[in-house]
């Protein structure tokens, strides 16, 4: 079960990555032409209305990623905490399909083991 707790770590900091990026490319694909509209023909109402769009959306995906990364951390440290922000974050991710279902069963499956409580009990007590 200590690899895959490992393993469970190690995919929430990739997944945060992802969602950092994700939040990159809101940024690109909703500001940019807004930008680019304000600019061509002179039209700030676009950029106001995608940006109103974007922030949100991107405030959502780091908000998210940034939990990602604290959790994946603590889980790696074995930190009782850790485990259960995994677990509710992973019970969210069932709902992004297909790639968030899976990710979410895994890290369920690995956090509510015996096993692991155990080992994270263990890990509290030293």
């Amino acid at each position: 079960m200590q690899q895959h707790i490992t393993v469970v770590g190690a995919l929430r900091i990739g997944s945060a990555i992802m969602g950092i990026i994700i939040a990159g490319i809101v940024a690109l694909f909703l500001i940019g032409p807004g930008i680019i509209a304000q600019c061509v023909d002179g039209d700030g109402e676009a950029l106001v209305i995608l940006t109103a769009i974007a922030i949100p959306l991107m405030f959502f995906f780091v908000l998210f990623a940034v939990l990602d990364i604290v959790g994946g951390i603590g889980v790696l440290k074995r930190k009782n905490w850790a485990r259960y922000l995994v677990m509710i974050h992973s019970v969210l991710d069932l709902f992004n399909f297909p790639i968030g279902t899976a990710l979410g069963i895994y890290c369920i499956w690995v956090l509510a083991h015996g096993e692991t409580a155990r080992l994270f009990t263990q890990a509290a007590h030293e």
